[in-house]
């Protein structure tokens, strides 16, 4: 009789954890956005242009006088180029030549299956201005995480870069808690894919914002990219390869190299501290610093009337 109630308990327990299982598995498929692929047809629907690189099609914007002094900007994390709509237009008056992209992962750029590790999106500006602009020298702007990526380049490849500005940049490294649970084996895949992309990504990005109140459709221009294939793949690669990356190494080995440094960064940041930029500043000494009110960690896309300005003279009193 006991032998018989322990069989049926533990036929009830599996039961009711196979339950589970079919529900997590639902949700996890059901929530997936990702319907489309990028091929041919989108690339040729979409503003901007394309270039093949050796890991796939990256999608990036080319504007300005062909004369111009060239200036290349770097996103960061997650929001593609547009990120960089507010100050393109005032650079390109100024006679700048602007190049911004579209990462790999992100935006209309292809999703390889690859790390997607430091090392891999500088090997992605480095193949790009090679193939758009070989043997000329630019201006390197980098926003948030893009910032220990054009850091990075800039002092493996000095000769190439005339300056750079790095515009709330990522400082401080990622360590292991900080990514709890989402670097456990496929609990990490299951949050991901459950929760972190098709909810809070998408719903945080207005947070970047000091006013979001004055920020409309920001979500909405976000989610476009969420219905390609790969996207929470690359998502998911790139915060686990973050705890990989300890920027202020980058910063200084940047700074010995003599390249002019301009820091702007938005007093209402929530995403990089004070104390983080405080330590910034200590290993780049003699840099150009820009201290923006009323501004979150998009101080050129809140303040854009301040800021541009700022960052055209820096731009102009360079060599």
């Amino acid at each position: 009789m006991l032998g018989t109630m322990n069989s049926k308990k533990l036929l009830k327990f599996f039961l009711v954890f196979d339950l589970l299982i079919l529900i997590i598995l639902f949700a996890y498929f059901y929530l997936n956005q990702e319907k489309l692929k990028i091929n041919q047809s989108v690339r040729a629907s979409v503003a901007g242009e394309f270039v093949e690189l050796s890991d796939g099609y990256v999608h990036y914007e080319q504007k300005g006088p062909l004369d111009g002094e060239l200036v290349v900007l770097v996103h960061g994390f997650s929001v593609p180029y547009y990120v960089w709509d507010p100050i393109v237009e005032e650079l390109v008056s100024q006679g700048y030549q602007v190049i911004r992209y579209d990462l790999f992962g992100r935006g209309y750029s292809d999703r390889p299956n690859v790390e997607y590790d430091l090392n891999f999106f500088v090997h992605q500006l480095d193949e790009l201005t090679t193939s758009l602009i070989p043997g000329k020298s630019f201006h390197l702007m980098g926003l948030s995480m893009g910032a220990p990526i054009v850091a990075t380049y800039a002092h493996q490849n000095p000769e190439k870069v005339i300056s750079l500005s790095l515009i709330a940049p990522e400082v401080l490294p990622v360590v292991e808690k900080d990514i709890f649970p989402m670097n456990v084996p496929l609990l990490g895949e299951l949050i991901v894919g459950v929760y972190l992309v098709p909810f809070h990504l998408p719903q945080s990005q207005i947070d970047d914002f000091y006013q979001p109140e004055k920020i409309s459709g920001w979500e909405d221009q976000y989610r476009v990219q969420m219905q390609y294939k790969g996207f929470k793949n690359a998502i998911f690669s790139t915060i686990r390869n973050l705890v990989k990356i300890d920027p202020l190494p980058e910063y200084e080995k940047v700074h010995q190299t003599g390249i002019p440094i301009m820091l702007i960064w938005g007093r209402e940041d929530q995403s990089v501290s004070y104390e983080a930029i405080e330590k910034l500043v200590q290993v780049i000494p003699g840099a150009e610093i820009l201290f923006v009110e009323e501004a979150g960690h998009l101080p050129h896309y809140e303040k854009p009337a301040f800021v541009t300005p700022e960052m055209i003279e820096f731009l102009k009193s360079q060599p």
